[in-house]
Parts: C-alpha cells; sequence; structure tokens
C-alpha cells in the first residue's frame, strides 16, 4: 500500500565539505499550490470587502449549499447546541479544556524589568493582540477539537475580544456544527459567525456585518483559507500557512507494528493529501506495517481518504541505515507530528530538533495530543516546524519595550548616542540629545 523509499547506503549532496547530510528533498510532500489557489480566492476576498455580508451569504450558497439565515449565530442557537451535547462527549471536551489550559497558564510569560544603571531601565512587556478572529474547519470533519486549541491560548493570553468562525452546515440549517458551537458555548465564546473558507478570513481582516475586523487570525484550514491568509497577511496577522495534515514515525526493531499501522492511520483519514511516513532500520517492521496496514485500513470508516493519502506520493516507508541516519531524516523533514518508536525513545526525543511536536513512545499517540494531552495541536507543516511553532500563548502576545531615562541616566549615556548617530550621518538624532543638555554637560569626563 506504502511506497518504499531506501537509504540505506546513501548520503546525499549537502551545499559545503564536512556540512551534516541534508534529507529535506528526499521523502516529498503532497502538492499544495498556494499560488494557484490566489488567483481563485482573491475575488472571494473583493467580493466580502465591498459587499460584505451579501457576499458571504452568495459563497455559502455557492460552496457549502446553504445560506444561512444570518452571518451571526444567535445566542439561543448556540446554548441550545450545548444543552443537546451528548455527555459523554461534552466530559472530553470538559477534559480537554482542563488540561491545555493548566499548561497554557504555565506558558504565560511576565513582564521583565532590566536597571541597567541607576534611573535607566527598560521594561520588555508582554500585551494581548486587542481582538483576534478564530477559524475552525467543518468541511472533511467538524473539528471540534480546534475551538479548544484555538480559544484557550488566546483567553489565557488575556485577549479582549475574540471572535470565531465556521463553515455552514446544510444539515444544521445552516448553522455551524452543533458540536463546535457547544464547544464555543463551554468555552464562553459569544461571538460566532456561521461563514467557512476564503470568505470567512475575509471577514474577519475587512469586517462584514457585525463581525469588526480583527488583528490576528489563527487556525487550520483548506487551501483555498491558507490562501487568504497568505493574500491578507499584512492587514491581519497571521498564525501560519498550514498545508496537509502530517505524521512521521522514527521506529526500530523494538517497536509493535499493530501500533504504528494505526498512528499512520489516524493521519491519513484526516485527508487524501495527508501524509503519513514511517522511517525505520526494519526491513521486518516494515514488512509486518504493510501487513498490518491492509488488515487495518479494510476495518476502517474513511477507506477511500486513507487509501488515497497512504497511497500518494506524500507518504512511504524510508528505510535508513540506522538510528543516526533516521533521526538525520527526522530533522531535515521537520514533521509536523513525530513519533519516536525505539528503544529509549525519551533519548531519541531528546535529540530531535525539528518536528511541531514530538510524541515519545508506544503511549503517547498523536491522536492524544488531538485532544487531551494538554499539547496544542495546531501544528507548523511542510516542514515549517524548522523555523515555526506551534500555536501557543505566545501567539497571542506581542512584546514591547518600554524605556524610561532619568536626566542624569540620559547625560550618563548622551555622548555615545550622540557619536553614534553622527556615525551615521544623523546629525537630528544627536541633536535630538544635545538639546538636554548644555556643551559642557556632554563632554567627555577626561576632557577628550
Amino acid at each position: 500500500m506504502m511506497r518504499r523509499i531506501d537509504l540505506r547506503g546513501t548520503v546525499p549532496e549537502t551545499a559545503a565539505a564536512g556540512a551534516p547530510p541534508d534529507y529535506r528533498g528526499v521523502v516529498p510532500r503532497a502538492d499544495f499550490d498556494v499560488e494557484a489557489a490566489l488567483d481563485v480566492v482573491r475575488p472571494i476576498c473583493e467580493a466580502v470587502r465591498t459587499r460584505g455580508e451579501a457576499a458571504i451569504a452568495d459563497f455559502s450558497e455557492q460552496f457549502d449549499a446553504v445560506r444561512p439565515a444570518s452571518l451571526a449565530v444567535p445566542a439561543g442557537v448556540i446554548g441550545q447546541a450545548l444543552a443537546d451535547l451528548d455527555s459523554e462527549v461534552r466530559a472530553g471536551l470538559d477534559e480537554a479544556i482542563s488540561r491545555l489550559r493548566a499548561t497554557c497558564l504555565l506558558e504565560r510569560e511576565s513582564d521583565v524589568v532590566s536597571d541597567l544603571a541607576p534611573g535607566a531601565r527598560v521594561t520588555h512587556r508582554m500585551v494581548p493582540v486587542d481582538r483576534v478572529g478564530l477559524y475552525v474547519p467543518g468541511g472533511l470533519a467538524p473539528l471540534v477539537s480546534s475551538v479548544v486549541m484555538n480559544v484557550v491560548p488566546a483567553q489565557v493570553a488575556g485577549v479582549g475580544s475574540i471572535a470565531l468562525a465556521s463553515s455552514p452546515q446544510r444539515g444544521n440549517d445552516g448553522w455551524p456544527h452543533p458540536t463546535i458551537l457547544a464547544a464555543c458555548a463551554l468555552l464562553g465564546v459569544e461571538e460566532v459567525y456561521a461563514a467557512g473558507g476564503a470568505q470567512a478570513i475575509a471577514m474577519f481582516a475587512y469586517g462584514a456585518g457585525s463581525c469588526r475586523r480583527v488583528d490576528l487570525v489563527t487556525g487550520p484550514g483548506n487551501i483555498y483559507t491558507v490562501a487568504a491568509k497568505r493574500l491578507l497577511k499584512g492587514r491581519i496577522g497571521i498564525d501560519s500557512e498550514a498545508g496537509p495534515t502530517e505524521i512521521m514515525i522514527v521506529a526500530d526493531d523494538s517497536a509493535d507494528a499493530a501500533l504504528v499501522a494505526s498512528d499512520l492511520i489516524s493521519q491519513a483519514e484526516h485527508d487524501p493529501l495527508a501524509a503519513s511516513v514511517l522511517v525505520t532500520d526494519s526491513v521486518r517492521l516494515a514488512d509486518d506495517v504493510d501487513v498490518e496496514l491492509d488488515k487495518q485500513v479494510s476495518r476502517t470508516k474513511h477507506v477511500q481518504r486513507i487509501s488515497a493519502s497512504l497511497g500518494g506520493r506524500q507518504s512511504g516507508i524510508v528505510l535508513v541505515e540506522g538510528l543516526e541516519q533516521a533521526i538525520d531524516v527526522a530533522n531535515a523533514y521537520a514533521a509536523e507530528h513525530l513519533e519516536i518508536h525505539t528503544a529509549d525513545a525519551s533519548s531519541v526525543a531528546a535529540r530531535v530538533r525539528n518536528a511541531g511536536a514530538v510524541f515519545v513512545g508506544p503511549f503517547t499517540p498523536v491522536s492524544l495530543g488531538d485532544y487531551c494531552a494538554g499539547s496544542n495541536h495546531v501544528l507548523p507543516t511542510a516542514g515549517c516546524a524548522c523555523h515555526s511553532s506551534g500555536l501557543s500563548v505566545r501567539s497571542f502576545l506581542r512584546s514591547m519595550h518600554v524605556v524610561e531615562y532619568t536626566h542624569a541616566a540620559l547625560q550618563e549615556v548622551s555622548l555615545h548616542v550622540i557619536n553614534l548617530a553622527n556615525a551615521e550621518d544623523l546629525p537630528g538624532h544627536a541633536a535630538a540629545v544635545s538639546a538636554r543638555f548644555r556643551d559642557a554637560d556632554i563632554a567627555p569626563a577626561d576632557g577628550r
């Protein structure tokens, strides 16, 4: 079912002699052409800018086959969704919220004050974003867990105004999925909009109907949602341009093939473009995983979607010489989700530098992180984990330096400022300091 890439006995070319091997081009990813999608979303965003709520309603009818009664979801509809929520699902959401909130509270950074000299103070102040728009997909699967993953860190960061959008559902009278609405009610999010895709991102960027424009948009989505984020970035801040989900599993001969196969399937279930990659030095394990995939896929609900993912160019089994090469491949690939199924998995995980999140050992599947681990599942994809982080409290905070100097503190450093300003041929900068003193006040102490 999955193709094989054999790296045993091979070392890729590197840019410079002595550099570590670069495996970034070895494991291909799914085709995800955001640039091409820009041509599709540009007129959608422009229509929302000029026609507002009416345009969003038209696009909902076109793309979601339903025209909501209003853009804003009424409070009664949100409350009723919570009242109708299955008690076991509610218990799961309560636990997910509790665990994520606990980790988020520990992430919240405090202001840092630096006293550099008497009367010379710089405060590094953490300030929450004023207003955020959170996007929750409702297409192939109603990702209620994404409500939790977006809302909780925003609330802990202290964001004062939170709006959430999710696609209108034909089977729910044009409102977003009831479980998504119930999660909003649980978290106290009252401003919810029935809007999906590029039109939802444009609504956040420009404002429409009762939705005021926001400062930052977070949350995963399809290629058109991502393209809209790219197009409107600058007018709004964005968390990332997340592509199709992906899992990489580094495993040795000690791994349980049945568990490895089930975890590969779990991510393939998201999307035909999802990537599932196994990296192993054990041919026996690779063969056993193939057998398990044949058995397990046929028993899943979404056979067609999973088969397309596992059989796609973005998925495969990578055979390596040993653990050293496996770690090099994992760090080069920079997976959204990286599982470690090896002997002494903790020590192997400690050597991972590039991953959205690392899941250590046979009892830490990615599915745990999707819901109740206490970690966030909104993570960088497409190799971006080598430079970017997943969603967290920090995503909703800005840092600001507050500088406060007394007359004496400025005088102490004034000559340095003047000399550096003149070195840059910016005499006005120098004058802004010297104007505060007589010439004698800023002369060097040794008379030079």
